[in-house]
């Protein structure tokens, strides 16, 4: 179980991204986290596992406190924490495969990872997860000739390298077209119902969050105002999370 507990983040300049967020994901679950843009859903996510410091609170993750632990521990959690980013972050200039293979750095000796060498069983696991993720013919490829949903595919294959318990989903299919995101969305469902991963994602559209979420979070300015079902965001919470203005599409 993930613990979120009176989590704040307020970055220089008194930017105030995260107040007092409290809640819990059982094992397992797909948990959608909404809200507009800069409501603090990826910062959220990134102090998670700790790509951005929490200002205060605890995270807790099955009972361990990862606002605590050291860089050394921290390189431990994160072996176990896949993180799915909306821009890929991906490093263009390089092969797929040693993108996908990227997802065992915090297995392997540091040293082999600087000359890209892997054991044997990465390299197939490799293979397996892309053929997975449908761009096993790609392998070869710079991953900046990939269109943007392959290579988002590339992303949430690496984030298998690393046999997650948990991923973190931060806005994948905010930069693709509306068929495309079915298909990334499809395979985080994949993963979540048939891997047992818990899953997290932050997400814009509430139709993809009634097809593929368990529960919903809902942030407005760092502030969680809807914690519940999907199917529980009737008119009113849902002017209370995108504001007075906000019309319902669909």
């Amino acid at each position: 179980m993930l613990q979120i507990n009176h989590l704040s983040k307020t970055y220089e300049g008194g930017v105030q991204a995260l107040t007092d967020v409290t809640f819990e994901v059982p094992r397992g679950q797909f948990l959608a986290v909404i809200g507009l843009s800069g409501s603090g859903k990826s910062t959220l996510l990134r102090c998670i596992n700790r790509l951005i410091e929490p200002t205060s609170g605890q995270i807790l993750w099955k009972g361990e406190d990862i606002t605590a632990a050291s860089p050394e521990e921290m390189r431990r959690i994160r072996r176990r924490i896949g993180m799915v980013f909306q821009h890929f972050n991906l490093v263009h200039r390089s092969r797929v495969i040693t993108n996908v293979l990227a997802g065992r750095l915090g297995y392997v000796n540091p040293a082999w990872s600087l000359v890209n060498r892997f054991p044997r069983a990465d390299m197939e696991k490799a293979m397996i997860q892309m053929e997975r993720v449908g761009i096993a013919d790609k392998a070869n490829q710079r991953a900046d000739a990939l269109s943007g949903g392959q290579q988002q595919r590339v992303g949430i294959a690496r984030a298998l390298m690393q046999d997650p318990e948990i991923i973190l989903a931060d806005e994948p299919v905010a930069s693709l077209d509306p068929v495309l995101a079915h298909s990334i969305m499809k395979h985080l469902e994949d993963i979540n119902k048939n891997d047992g991963v818990t899953v997290l994602c932050s997400l814009h559209f509430l139709d993809l969050v009634h097809r593929y979420a368990d529960r919903v979070v809902a942030l407005n300015e760092g502030r969680v105002v809807f914690e519940g079902l999907p199917q529980e965001i009737d008119d009113a919470k849902f002017k209370d999370i995108y504001g007075r203005e906000a019309e319902r599409v669909g």
